[in-house]
């Protein structure tokens, strides 16, 4: 609500966690306040200035999460697309710091075996960073770049969003 700052029922009810009947128990009194904070304080909200499009990123995109939620190889959907393996990452990256959630388990469970998911795990919860360098100065070696950078769109999906 902070970042979008519903000013209308229909705006409330697509807020994350509140859907339709929250929108309708709650969602008059919040309305209220946060249309009163946005006229005191000018503030511009996002759907005031956002430039949809659909362009062919946004169709790499919606290729790339249906092709995993489908569970295609990594290395396929990089093929499909005529990407390298590090293009595919990036644009996964992109996509889960977006924030869209992405289920990649089926493919790390053919990367990695459970010690070292269990180990990966283990060092993303508890880094103050998720800096890959940092990480790949840590295993010194363990892993690759893309092995890490994997990994971590794991984390991120689970623990971060």
């Amino acid at each position: 609500m902070t970042l979008k700052y519903p000013v209308n029922h229909e705006e409330m009810k697509n807020i994350h966690g509140v859907g339709e009947g929250k929108a309708k128990k709650y969602g008059t009194e919040f309305i209220k306040v946060i249309e009163d904070y946005v006229k005191k304080n000018n503030i511009m909200r996002n759907e005031e200035y956002t430039v949809k499009s659909t362009g062919s990123n946004s169709t790499l995109k919606l290729f790339l999460i249906q092709s995993i939620d489908r569970k295609l190889p990594l290395p396929d959907i990089a093929s499909a697309k005529g990407m390298s393996m590090d293009a595919l990452i990036s644009e996964a990256e992109t996509i889960v710091y977006s924030g869209t959630k992405l289920n990649i388990d089926y493919w790390l469970d053919e990367v990695f075996d459970e010690d070292q998911q269990e180990e990966l795990y283990e060092y993303f919860l508890d880094s103050k960073t998720d800096d890959v360098n940092i990480a790949l100065n840590e295993f010194q070696g363990e892993f690759d770049e893309d092995e890490i950078r994997l990994y971590r769109l794991k984390f991120l999906s689970e623990v971060a969003n």
